[in-house]
């Protein structure tokens, strides 16, 4: 059921569809104060992001803003693409809900905003249309959240943190060689429990791929690396002997476990496929 204040934007925000609001954009990250909205309650603004990997913050939240996300190309590749957005952990004074054709779905309610649980949804589900809740003392609010974008090619696994903890299928596995953001051989020192997921340190042997620097070098002389990689919880993943290769999705600066055969299983699978003819992409295996 909509809220009062949110059931009398719904018309401004039709209007605003025809009419184009007040604009603004600066590509990639977009800060706002709602003291610009003081005595326009009702005021609904259009923003415009254009990058794959940003942030917003809004001040002092009244009245309700659009978010557009969109990439800065044309392609038909764009619809394949998925939103992931971060809250901050002191996000507050708003809803946020999915903004499709004026029909509006809930995404954060105000409460939830702290926990800074990522979120994803299809680039096609609409824009996020962000609607201040009304509050006494607006001084101390702010809603604040990080973006990016992401390929749906990758499969489902690429706009969920939490997916299904199962082993790849070979298919997958060579894919992930391929496509993923981090593609490394180590091993494991150690796993510690977190309140919702599992921190893996590794240590690095071989780095074929980072997207970011999520593995840190040991030095010129050492061709070592160490880093972190996230699990979900349910995976219930150990420590263990042996060498493995790592890859995986980096959101927001954080590296997410995907697939992790053992070293020595894909080796098999790889020079298999190698001979066969059906390897989507060359690893430099020596």
């Amino acid at each position: 059921m909509l809220t009062p204040v949110l059931a009398s934007l719904l018309p401004l925000l039709l209007l605003c569809r025809i009419s184009f609001c007040q604009y603004s954009s600066d590509q990639c990250s977009w800060k706002g104060s709602g003291l610009t909205h003081e005595g326009h309650a009702r005021d609904v603004e259009q923003v415009y992001l254009r990058c794959s990997q940003g942030s917003l913050e809004w001040l002092y939240p009244t009245g309700a803003i659009i978010v557009n996300l969109r990439p800065n190309t044309v392609s038909p590749a764009a619809a394949r693409l998925s939103v992931c957005i971060k809250p901050s952990a002191d996000s507050m004074g708003t809803n946020i809900y999915l903004d499709r054709n004026g029909k509006l779905r809930l995404l954060l309610r105000e409460q939830d905003q702290t926990r800074g649980k990522v979120q994803c949804f299809s680039i096609q589900e609409g824009a996020l249309f962000i609607e201040a809740v009304p509050h006494l003392d607006i001084s101390r609010r702010i809603t604040a959240f990080q973006y990016e974008l992401v390929s749906d090619r990758l499969g489902p696994e690429s706009r969920s943190l939490n997916a299904p903890c199962q082993p790849c299928s070979d298919a997958e596995m060579l894919l992930a060689v391929c496509t993923n953001d981090f593609v490394a051989r180590g091993s494991i020192k150690k796993v510690e429990q977190e309140e919702e997921h599992s921190s893996v340190t590794v240590e690095i042997s071989r780095l074929y791929r980072q997207k970011t620097q999520v593995f840190a070098s040991g030095g010129v002389r050492v061709r070592r690396w160490t880093g972190h990689i996230k699990m979900p919880l349910k995976c219930g993943v150990r420590s263990g002997d042996g060498e493995f290769l790592f890859t995986g999705m980096v959101r927001f600066g954080e590296a997410w476990m995907g697939c992790a055969p053992r070293y020595k299983d894909f080796l098999r699978l790889y020079h298999e496929a190698q001979q066969q003819g059906t390897n989507p992409c060359q690893v430099d295996t020596d």
